[in-house]
């Protein structure tokens, strides 16, 4: 009897063990490539043609998923993203939020004498932290052959070191106790909530990031009404919002889904927009709806636990 439950035992470490690498190896990792900073007289536009070309080394790559190059340069043009030269710890949060993207790639191109370096900095847009990545060569040598060489490196240091540049994830049970440490429960404001979803080529089944919106608002103290009843149009608050999502990547039977949320609450008596805010989230799963669900909650729980405290004040 001893030696079967052993057995049993062993079994079962063995298919914790499997799920764990499986876990593992369908990791995806959303990550932003910016253009190089050139410091030298003669290189002009090198900078571009290097982010380019490790952009499509590392777009094959199935671990790691890139934000679109327009997206990111939409965002700068629109001001939303006030870049001028290399990207910084405290912007790569902003462009975090903003694109779904976990890690900012960026770097800086100079040259020494007849020499060429190519220095790349690989930042954790949840936790900040900072790795580095670097070639060299003549300044005759061939660009393509130099950056296509420091991809290599960036796509190992991203998948070595995930666990620094990733932040993990939290549960909703300390969000909250978080959440509830923030919120001023004197006197809170009334809630209706009218989150819209589209899943590009899917119909929409259940209202995700609303029902996560109402969740964390109403376990931290907000009196939450639905939103098609007689209660929500006297509500002190409306909150109203719209998400999409559209499939990122494939691997295999793993799909991952970008889910983007933009959501804002608005003062009933007055119509002043009280808070505006947007999070960009991907997620991956077997199912392409549970991870659109999973990404569309995400991202509104995110949004709730910046929005909330500010409510919570007024």
């Amino acid at each position: 009897m001893k030696k079967m439950a052993l057995l049993f035992t062993s079994f079962i470490l063995t298919l914790v063990s499997h799920a764990s690498i499986a876990t593992e190896d369908n990791a995806v990792y959303p990550a932003a490539i910016f253009n190089f900073v050139e410091k030298g007289r003669n290189l002009n536009d090198i900078g571009e043609k290097i982010s380019n070309v490790i952009f499509a080394s590392l777009v094959v790559d199935p671990n790691i998923t890139l934000v679109d190059r327009e997206e990111l340069d939409k965002l700068v043009d629109e001001a939303t993203l006030n870049l001028s030269g290399m990207v910084n710890s405290q912007q790569a949060n902003q462009i975090g939020q903003l694109t779904g993207a976990k890690i900012i790639v960026t770097g800086t191109v100079f040259e020494i004498g007849d020499n060429l370096m190519i220095v790349s900095k690989i930042i954790g847009t949840e936790t900040s932290r900072v790795l580095g990545a670097s070639v060299k060569g003549k300044v005759d040598d061939s660009l393509i052959t130099l950056a296509e060489s420091l991809s290599v490196q960036i796509a190992s240091t991203i998948k070595s070191n995930a666990g620094i540049l990733v932040a993990k994830p939290t549960s909703r049970s300390d969000d909250l106790a978080r959440l509830k440490k923030q919120v001023n429960t004197t006197n809170l404001p009334s809630l209706a909530i009218n989150i819209k979803e589209h899943h590009i080529n899917k119909a929409s089944i259940d209202p995700a990031a609303e029902i996560e919106m109402m969740f964390y608002s109403s376990k931290v103290g907000f009196d939450v009404f639905e939103k098609n009843s007689l209660e929500a149009k006297k509500s002190d608050i409306l909150i109203v919002g719209e998400g999409f999502t559209e499939v990122a990547t494939r691997k295999g039977n793993i799909v991952g889904v970008k889910a983007r949320l933009e959501v804002k609450a608005i003062d009933r008596k007055t119509n002043k927009i009280l808070f505006v805010d947007r999070q960009t989230e991907l997620e991956v799963d077997l199912s392409e709806m549970i991870a659109s669900k999973k990404a569309l909650a995400t991202a509104s729980a995110k949004i709730a636990m910046r929005m909330l405290p500010k409510l919570s004040g007024l």
